[in-house]
């Protein structure tokens, strides 16, 4: 079955994810709030939308790739918004989200015929445009095929899926808090190295040796590497504070997800906590 795709959110992670489908040979419909992004897609083959009603009038299979609960609530409700345009298919989540969101759309997306899955992405932009992301996916089977066409056109990597509707979000928020565990420790490392006369090539050299420094924390390292001239530029500083600001969330959320389950975090609340100095962020009050 050929289906019709959709995407809303073309930023730094749903971009790169949403320009394989229309090269893959699907007809496709994009929005976003910024008008660049829309136009390098339909160089690439898309068709722009206007609001997300449309992206859902035009659409089978729609990804959402926003920064958090609040946007994706405002793309999917609402007389423009996605679920307005949409009769029958399915709504991918790939916003890392609080599990509570992914039920709200499931509950008004029900009376439409629409399934939902929270079909939650880890790997980073450049891994999307190589094709090389992980989906972690909750919600019913059947939606899961319906939407696999979509998927395995871009990635080539793994569809994991999760069990039930919100499971996806779930082990999204425990992969990402091993991440940024990963970076606060490579970062105290580094910053132990430095302070007593030891390169940070060295250090790295030493960690991937015996296994403990990998390719995540590799990547994280390089960005400390940056001249201070580049580092306290506007543009550099407003790039990373946004990154910033998307871990403070995410580790949020996995804070909260914890306290309604009654288990303790000490080193992730510590960590939540750090993101500042982690991101190079020149923010004296989170520092």
């Amino acid at each position: 079955m050929t289906i019709r795709c959709g995407f809303i959110g073309l930023g730094n992670q749903g971009k790169p994810i949403a320009a394989h489908l229309a090269p893959a040979g699907f007809e496709t419909t994009v929005y976003d709030l910024a008008p660049d992004p829309i136009a390098e897609l339909v160089a690439g083959g898309a068709k722009a939308a206007d609001t997300p009603r449309a992206v859902g009038e035009a659409a089978d299979v729609v990804g959402i790739c926003v920064p958090e609960d609040d946007h994706v609530r405002a793309v999917v409700f609402g007389g423009d918004g996605l679920l307005a345009g949409m009769s029958g298919g399915v709504i991918l989540i790939h916003s890392t989200v609080m599990p509570e969101t992914v039920a709200a759309v499931h509950d008004a997306a029900a009376a439409k015929n629409v399934a939902v899955l929270d079909a939650c992405v880890t790997g980073g932009a450049m891994r999307a445009a190589m094709k090389q992301i992980t989906y972690m996916i909750g919600g019913p089977a059947e939606a899961l095929e319906t939407a696999r066409p979509y998927l395995e056109a871009t990635t080539e990597v793994a569809l994991i899926h999760a069990g039930v509707l919100g499971n996806g979000a779930k082990l999204k928020l425990c992969i990402n808090l091993i991440t940024y565990i990963q970076w606060a420790a490579a970062y105290e490392s580094m910053a132990l190295a430095r302070a007593i006369g030891l390169p940070q090539e060295i250090l790295e050299q030493a960690g991937h040796s015996n296994g403990q420094i990998t390719e995540l924390m590799t990547n994280f390292l390089a960005t400390h590497k940056v001249p201070d001239e580049t580092v306290n530029d506007v543009g550099y500083q407003d790039l990373m504070r946004g990154y910033m600001k998307i871990a403070e969330k995410d580790l949020a959320w996995a804070l909260e997800l914890a306290r309604k389950s009654d288990v303790s975090l000490p080193v992730g609340s510590l960590v939540s906590q750090s993101m500042a100095r982690i991101y190079n962020v020149n923010d004296p009050k989170r520092r």
